[in-house]
């Protein structure tokens, strides 16, 4: 390389420096000393390995970026602004401000060329891994031979941090297990953390911890030197089977005199005296701020300009592709949009009410096979559980090193990572993830749940196993707090079907819905089929709540259930009518899609007048008071649950036909 380019690559990176320390600086707030030091590397990945249009950030085969190190966003912020992203200078300047496109950490749909929101350390790690699985999949059922229509690789950069987070290890194991050679994770060896120096709990050898996971390992001693930084990359590049973790050395805050290797730049702004040495020692000028060189900017401009050719010739091999696989083409342009296929619906079974018994997870099953073929995009798979999760999809092959086709997924026992990698996967267009677990364990999952309603995405969480009714398995495995705790995640739709039909009803919703995630709780037992003609239709689920059954005459009291529970309410409604009290009964799936009702429609179902009301869910009382009014009760789990049958546990907590209708009686004072 020339001294004239030596020049420019140099001068550009220190601008990416400066502007990210100044940015903090300006904001008064974040963490300087990572992007500083790490302003090599977003140099080396925009300029020569990043497929990317920065006038196109949804290019379906553009290379996935992900700042796992997502305390270090103005180093991502500085390179999409120069590269000619829609992200301005003032935008930068507004970092951490209210309505600013630049929040404190990378945030998908805030910021163009940002593809997935991270922050959570470990999280951005385990989302790449389904990212990864996103592309292996698309390739192995869209391309065709002379047509690699998906061939992009998923970069990132990750910290100390994230090495230390549990869900990075799940997911590693689960990459080398799967051979994903189209990652390509760069880490950031700096040996600081906000208490100081990483030696302090952190001592492991990474890369012989990477090397038993099955990844190609690299090391590059000085992420200053750019030459070894790319040779590291096509070397990555060039590994095809097993995923890559280049460990590269770095000097946080370099340049800072006073401030560079140690922990007070990692979470604070340098100081508006120390930011002027600086810039001083990379020979700014001190006195300006966000200063971009001319020749910087046209430098940076036509490295994200070249992107526009690679779209374009992309675009071109799709026509061809399209003009000898049209109805490949169509149906990968359908699914990247959203769309479904149509007249999917139509494969949705309906269940009868003299079939039997049946657990709303044994319906989930056979609802999931019944519409599979109609969407082959949907996949999924859960945490070594599919047998007691019913969600195999028994005409499908598993997905695997060799199967990349395949529509089933073998998460292990790694609930983490499988809710991690469902949000990358679902963050890739043409894909529809599921995962399923116990609803217990949902525990492991709360983060990704979080950061998928954070970012109104749709993966579906399948929980099963619901209550006490799983009986003898105990305390561990009952979940009590667990419906109330999902339900608090803003943007996360949870649905508790109460039979068969409600669970078809709430797969239609899973998969039409957008906006966010959508939580599937399920039993283990079995429950009535709940006759369509005699009771409320279950096409009622989409509103959260609908009258089931009414009363001949004017009803004194709702029963309102949720799940396993509506059927004990129906039952109770019986008895109570034996003695003369007329109940509605109100089945509750959804409070989410309730309260997205209007007022009439509310009231329609809980008129304000019919103040006796009686809750009836195996789970905790808490929220309940929302819908039941000070004249209402519950029937609701006091504690956590015992080991036993589960017919002994429902008669111990009053889950029965008995006890439900005293409590009944006691609130009409009867």
């Amino acid at each position: 390389m020339d001294s004239k380019n030596q020049e420019i690559e140099k001068l550009g990176i220190d601008t990416i420096r400066l502007l990210s320390a100044d940015a903090v600086q300006k904001a008064n707030s974040g963490h300087p000393g990572t992007p500083i030091a790490l302003a090599p590397m977003a140099h080396v990945l925009w300029t020569q390995f990043l497929n990317y249009n920065p006038k196109n950030p949804d290019w379906a085969n553009r290379d996935r970026f992900i700042l796992s190190a997502g305390h270090a966003c103005m180093l991502q912020y500085s390179i999409l602004h120069l590269t000619g992203y829609d992200l301005s200078l003032d935008d930068l300047k507004n970092f951490r401000q209210m309505n600013s496109k630049t929040a404190g950490h990378p945030e998908y749909g805030l910021c163009p060329g940002i593809d997935v929101t991270t922050g959570p350390l470990g999280a951005g790690f385990a989302n790449g891994v389904g990212f990864a699985i996103g592309q292996k999949h698309l390739a192995a059922y869209y391309n065709k031979p002379g047509f690699d229509i998906f061939d992009y690789h998923v970069y990132a950069i990750c910290s100390d941090g994230d090495m230390m987070e549990g869900v990075a290890s799940e997911a590693a194991s689960l990459a080398g297990h799967l051979e994903l050679g189209n990652i390509i994770y760069l880490y950031d060896d700096n040996k600081i953390s906000i208490e100081g120096s990483t030696d302090i709990a952190f001592n492991e050898d990474v890369d012989k911890r990477f090397e038993a996971y099955g990844w190609h390992v690299q090391h590059v001693e000085d992420v200053n030197d750019i030459h070894a930084l790319a040779l590291a990359l096509r070397n990555a590049k060039a590994e095809k089977q097993k995923p890559s973790l280049i460990r590269v050395r770095s000097l946080i805050a370099y340049g800072s005199p006073n401030k560079a290797g140690t922990a007070g730049s990692h979470g604070s702004p340098l100081g508006a005296d120390e930011i002027k040495l600086v810039k001083e020692f990379f020979g700014f000028d001190p006195e300006k701020s966000f200063n971009v060189p001319a020749e910087v900017e046209k430098y940076y401009a036509e490295a994200g300009a070249k992107g526009t050719a690679k779209e374009e010739a992309w675009k071109k091999l799709f026509a061809d592709y399209k003009a000898k696989f049209p109805e490949l083409a169509a149906q990968f342009e359908a699914a990247f949009k959203g769309e479904l296929p149509a007249g999917w619906a139509d494969s949705l079974p309906t269940f009868k009410a003299d079939a039997g018994k049946m657990a709303t997870r044994q319906a989930s099953g056979k609802v999931l096979n019944a519409i599979a073929a109609k969407l082959p995009h949907l996949i999924g798979g859960a945490a070594d559980l599919s047998p007691s999760t019913e969600t195999n999809l028994k005409e499908s092959d598993s997905f695997t090193s060799e199967n990349r086709a395949g529509r089933n997924f073998h998460f292990g026992i790694r609930e983490h990572a499988m809710g991690s990698a469902m949000n990358g996967m679902a963050l890739t267009k043409g894909i529809l993830p599921f995962g399923a677990t116990f609803l217990m364990f949902s525990e492991y999952m709360r983060p990704p749940i979080r950061l998928a309603a954070i970012m109104k995405i749709n993966p579906i969480f399948v929980y099963t196993h619901d209550s006490i009714g799983l009986g003898e398995d105990g305390t561990t495995h009952q979940p009590v707090e667990q419906l109330i705790s999902l339900r608090s995640i803003p943007n996360n739709i949870v649905l508790r079907p109460a039979d068969a039909n409600e669970t078809a009803i709430a797969w239609k919703f899973a998969i039409e819905h957008k906006g966010g995630p959508t939580v599937l709780v399920f039993t283990r037992q079995g429950l009535p089929i709940l006759d369509q003609d005699k009771y409320g239709k279950a096409t009622g689920l989409v509103k959260g709540a609908y009258v089931l059954s009414e009363p001949e005459t004017k009803p004194e009291l709702i029963l309102i259930g949720t799940g396993s529970e509506v059927a004990l309410a129906i039952s109770a409604q019986a008895k109570l009518k034996e003695e003369g009290i007329a109940a509605r009964v109100v089945s509750m799936p959804s409070w989410e899609l309730f309260e997205k009702q209007d007022a009439a429609y509310k009231e329609s179902v809980l008129p304000k007048a019919l103040k006796k009301r009686l809750a009836i869910e195996a789970g905790s009382e808490l929220g309940w008071h929302k819908y039941i009014t000070d004249e209402g009760d519950t029937v609701t789990m006091p504690g956590f649950g015992e080991s036993a049958p589960a017919e002994e546990l429902n008669k111990h907590f009053g889950f029965t036909v008995e006890n439900v209708v005293n409590k009944a009686k006691a609130v009409l004072g009867k």
